[in-house]
């Protein structure tokens, strides 16, 4: 694996953070914006920092031992003699020594196990090098990018170096002071890998962190959106349907009658022309509700209630069903959001009577509040001299948008065949809900107004 020792490129630095007045100062801003834009270089061409790694160790550490070439160090009453090696001697070491930080990221193991391997040979022929230095480097890189199980035994390898080299320069420092400082610079390079290693995980973790949270805000809206797709669908189906097939009875009907009976034709083309306009209006409020406009908002009505169950069976009764319609409780203290439900429920209920039982059907409806359940249903007497049975296309998209209606007040919904014609009997729970905001519409059913979400429309 290619390990590179740079993180993913963070958020834009704040100019504090945490009340912190050095987060925000001009010098580490443009630091950390320096910090950065190197990052961004070092994931392009990562053999940069290699390369200016290991010339920064060359003329740093190497060069002055091939400059001045001194095998004795120390004041002269504590000199340690050291093997003085020859200039190629020298460079193969310091080679053996530096080259491998080249690999330090990509294979930080093998890197530190040449490295380790020509360090002991360096001090097993009493030779010293500034270019020792590298191994610190190469452990580090070890504790970044390495397998933490191969940390354990090169530390362990290094600290048997150490005592080497503790025990060689005992002439001029004690073995255990020795060891105490050659420790401590181990243990800083380990600490730095570590402590930078943890650091990057927790970025990561962080990074992760907030693109699952995008996905996830991604997703709510895209569900956001289908919910309130089928919303409008629903209320569509609704107010198109129940329209268009009053229209079409009383048109069926004006076209027969107009011959035999003008005023009578003429009276179904105004109910057509009454049926319209209704139609119209409830498309053109749902509509201003759906598109935003920078000026003003759409011009807003209450959504129908149980009260306006009389108008629809009225507008019913023109197009030729007879209707007989009973309510029973106290329905007005009702919520606006259940009004508007069992106003659709009924709706759709009469809707399909007319489109599958025709003209010359008998209806009943009743709406009744017994306790805390609220009862809705309709019955019909089914077309005249033909059995119940099935309907054409099945229950359809109504039945199912009644009984999703019905679900949000933990209701049920019942429909099929019943004594010759077809009942649908809908039974709501009025009991009040724990966690009303909740509810896909609980803001807008408590207005009444519109259409979907603000609209008082339960999906």
């Amino acid at each position: 694996m290619n390990h590179q020792e740079s993180a993913a490129p963070g958020p834009a630095v704040p100019e504090a953070v945490g009340g912190d007045p050095l987060s925000g100062h001009p010098f580490f801003v443009r630091l950390a914006r320096a910090g950065q834009r190197l990052r961004e270089v070092d994931r392009r061409h990562p053999w940069i920092l290699d390369t200016a790694v290991v010339a920064v160790v060359f003329l740093v550490f190497c060069l002055p031992d091939l400059v001045h070439g001194d095998g004795d160090r120390g004041p002269r009453e504590h000199r340690i003699v050291f093997t003085e090696l020859p200039v190629p001697a020298m460079l193969a070491l310091q080679a053996g020594l530096v080259l491998p930080l080249l690999w330090r990221r990509r294979r930080p193991t093998a890197a530190f196990a040449v490295v380790m391997a020509v360090f002991v040979l360096q001090w097993s022929i009493g030779a010293a090098l500034r270019a020792d230095v590298a191994l610190l480097v190469a452990l580090y890189s070890l504790a970044l990018h390495g397998r933490l199980r191969d940390l354990a035994w090169a530390c362990a390898a290094v600290a048997l170096g150490m005592a080497v080299v503790a025990v060689r320069v005992s002439s001029a420092v004690s073995v255990w002071d020795g060891l105490f400082f050659l420790f401590a610079a181990v243990t800083a390079a380990v600490a730095l890998g570590i402590a930078v290693r943890v650091r990057r995980a927790q970025l990561a973790g962080l990074r992760e962190r907030a693109a699952r949270l995008e996905v996830e805000r991604d997703q709510r809206s895209r569900l956001a959106a289908a919910t309130e797709r089928t919303r409008v669908a629903r209320e569509m189906h609704d107010i198109v349907g129940h329209n268009l097939s009053v229209i079409i009875t009383l048109a069926d009907g004006g076209a027969y009658a107009a011959e035999a009976s003008p005023e009578r034709g003429r009276e179904a083309l105004v109910l057509i022309g009454d049926a319209g306009r209704q139609a119209l209006g409830e498309l053109r409020r749902m509509l201003g509700v759906l598109r935003e406009r920078g000026g003003g908002g759409p011009e807003l009505a209450p959504q129908p209630g149980i009260t306006d169950i009389d108008g629809l069976c009225a507008r019913m009764r023109a197009a030729g069903p007879r209707i007989a319609y009973r309510s029973e409780g106290e329905l007005d203290g009702l919520d606006r959001g259940v009004q508007l439900m069992a106003y659709r429920i009924v709706q759709e209920a009469l809707t399909n009577s007319l489109k599958h039982a025709g003209r010359e059907t008998r209806a009943r409806v009743t709406v009744a509040v017994d306790g805390d359940r609220l009862r809705v249903r309709v019955d019909d007497s089914g077309p005249p001299g033909r059995a119940a049975g099935p309907r054409p296309g099945g229950e359809g998209h109504g039945i199912a948008g009644m009984r999703e209606r019905a679900a949000l007040y933990g209701g049920t919904v019942v429909a099929g065949p019943a004594g010759g014609g077809w009942s649908v009997v809908a039974d709501l729970d009025l009991s009040p809900v724990p966690d009303a905001a909740g509810l896909p519409d609980a803001a807008g059913l408590s207005n009444g107004a519109g259409l979907p979400g603000g609209a008082g429309g339960p999906a």
